[in-house]
């Protein structure tokens, strides 16, 4: 006979105590990461939870009432958040575990970067489909123009405030339509993508580089116009240009007239060194031929260009290398080379003054005085200031003590030269290492760019107020982030004001007023329709 041991008598009464209770921790199951993996033994923390609220109800019927709203508010709690494992992530919509892998070299990984890429896909669609409503919900309550039309009268809102929130009201009030471009040649419709586009002073024009699938690109011109119905109207040029070297800069320039000439950087590649090409507007279109002056400068690896329209120092350019900045007249030849500590990425000329702005790798914001070219130190640096990261852009406002620059940290701001510090910020801007320009409308108050997450976001440029955020119409990807530009008078004068996004091989425009109107089925009979034609184009080897 087996002697009786009372320590083993009390384990075995609690054994069947805790059967006869429910509470033993044997009655739980603990999941393997197998049963995680495969999810046949462990349903999901959703059923656990409702599992806990079917053993809290029966157990607190014996207890007060106060006792059981505790309860039950706090399994509601648990059943909403599902608890964290490493190596897993939970999926609400499947009420499962799935692992995590920490490569891309297993086949169908799951990681958490396709995890966030999945994420942000399913709030651009979000975003698209609210954009596309009939009626969209204002971003704030209250703001509407008749609601601040009748604050104003009553002398309630501010002339500012009032022109603020007006551009504010029409800028949410943007809806996308697709453009169709007119072409001589509609046998082949364009299938490659936009990488820049640029506009002339008065965005009758506007210049645009395409991404060639064979490699190279190809860049052009397109025409636009305004009817009196209030539709846009886009035209292509006949002749494209074709190379294959890359082109990294493009400024409008202003030769023989307003905008007459166009100056374009090339970026050397194999046995093909780099050059700056001055080309005249007429070359790609062949209906009208005019004398003009052609050219091209051995200046390999520009990073960037700038015209100068003072008359102190006209039909003259600059060019942003490593370590240099090149300043050359067109017509004599002159050429006068800076030499700096960083490599130059963008530039723009004052226009009352002549004076260049330029932007640095280091983040060093210098500028030029073309009066003073004879010094040979470092004092024909007139200002000098400094963000944290590489200069991708900067925007002379009219008003020449004020400067826009934006840089590879995402962070845009309003420079006062006089005191060289920033008075302003922009924030909400994604860039971290791409080449991004920004643009602004000054008689409407706007600071535009597209950033790298392929976003286009509108600023109010007098109080940095982010006014809306525009997705792009197409799934994100660093070589499909929109070109923009925006004009009050796109067509020219007269012209209809709005947003030019080109994205991929479409054209998008977003009207600033809520009169526009798409063009008539006669005008689309009567005209072949569709993207860029190659057939007529002449093709140059640079």
């Amino acid at each position: 006979m087996k002697k009786w041991n009372r320590r083993e008598g009390q384990r075995t009464h609690r054994q069947h105590g805790a059967h006869r209770h429910g509470w033993y921790r044997g009655n739980q199951h603990r999941p393997t990461l197998d049963d995680l993996w495969h999810g046949h033994s462990d349903p999901g923390p959703s059923f656990r939870a409702s599992q806990r609220n079917c053993d809290n109800e029966a157990s607190s019927s014996s207890l007060s009432s106060s006792s059981s709203s505790s309860s039950s508010s706090f399994s509601s709690k648990s059943s909403s958040a599902a608890p964290e494992l490493p190596g897993f992530y939970f999926d609400p919509e499947k009420n499962r575990y799935f692992r995590l892998l920490p490569g891309h070299n297993n086949c169908n990984p799951l990681t958490r970067e396709q995890l966030q890429e999945k994420e942000r896909e399913k709030q651009r669609a979000q975003m698209l489909t609210e954009d596309e409503k009939p009626r969209k919900k204002a971003p704030r309550e209250g703001l509407n123009t008749s609601l601040l039309l009748q604050k104003r009268h009553l002398g309630l809102l501010p002339v500012n405030s009032y022109c603020r929130l007006i551009h504010e009201v029409k800028v949410n009030e943007m809806k996308r339509h697709k453009l169709q471009i007119q072409s001589n040649d509609s046998s082949d419709p364009n299938t490659d993508n936009f990488r820049i586009i640029v506009e002339d002073s008065a965005c009758e024009r506007v210049f645009t580089v395409n991404d060639v699938s064979h490699g190279g690109c190809k860049y052009g011109i397109m025409k636009f116009s305004s009817c009196s119905r209030g539709s846009l109207s886009v035209e292509m040029c006949d002749n494209l240009y074709f190379t294959n070297r890359k082109v990294n800069s493009i400024c409008w320039a202003s030769v023989n007239y307003p905008d007459s000439h166009v100056l374009v950087c090339l970026v050397g590649v194999a046995d093909t060194p780099g050059c700056v090409s001055l080309l005249p507007a007429f070359l790609f279109n062949n209906s009208n031929p005019e004398p003009g002056m052609l050219c091209s400068f051995k200046i390999s690896t520009a990073w960037s260009c700038a015209w100068c329209l003072n008359p102190q120092a006209d039909k003259t350019f600059s060019t942003g290398l490593s370590r240099r900045v090149i300043l050359k007249e067109v017509e004599t030849g002159r050429t006068q080379t800076y030499s700096v500590g960083s490599d130059v990425l963008a530039q723009q000329f004052a226009l009352r003054v002549p004076v260049l702005f330029n932007g640095c790798r280091s983040g060093e914001i210098f500028s030029i005085d073309l009066r003073q070219r004879g010094r040979r130190d470092h004092s024909w640096k007139a200002n000098r200031f400094h963000q944290e990261s590489a200069i991708t852009s900067i925007r002379v406002l009219q008003d020449e003590n004020y400067l826009l620059a934006a840089d590879m940290l995402g962070q845009i701001k309003l420079w006062d030269v006089r005191m060289t510090k920033p008075v302003q910020q922009y924030r909400g801007h994604y860039n971290e290492h791409a080449y991004l320009p920004i643009h602004v409308s000054e008689p409407d108050g706007l600071l535009l760019a597209a950033g790298q997450d392929c976003y286009t976001r509108i600023w109010s440029l007098k109080d940095g107020h982010l006014l809306r955020t525009i997705p792009s119409p197409h799934p994100a990807a660093n070589d499909m982030i929109p070109s923009v530009v925006f004009s009050s008078q796109l067509g020219g004068r007269g012209g209809l004001p709005g947003l030019l996004m080109a994205v991929k091989h479409n054209l998008y425009y977003f009207p600033y007023n809520t009169d526009y109107q798409e063009g008539s089925k006669e005008e689309s009979n009567r005209t072949p329709l569709r993207g860029v034609r190659t057939e007529s184009a002449s093709s140059c080897e640079d």
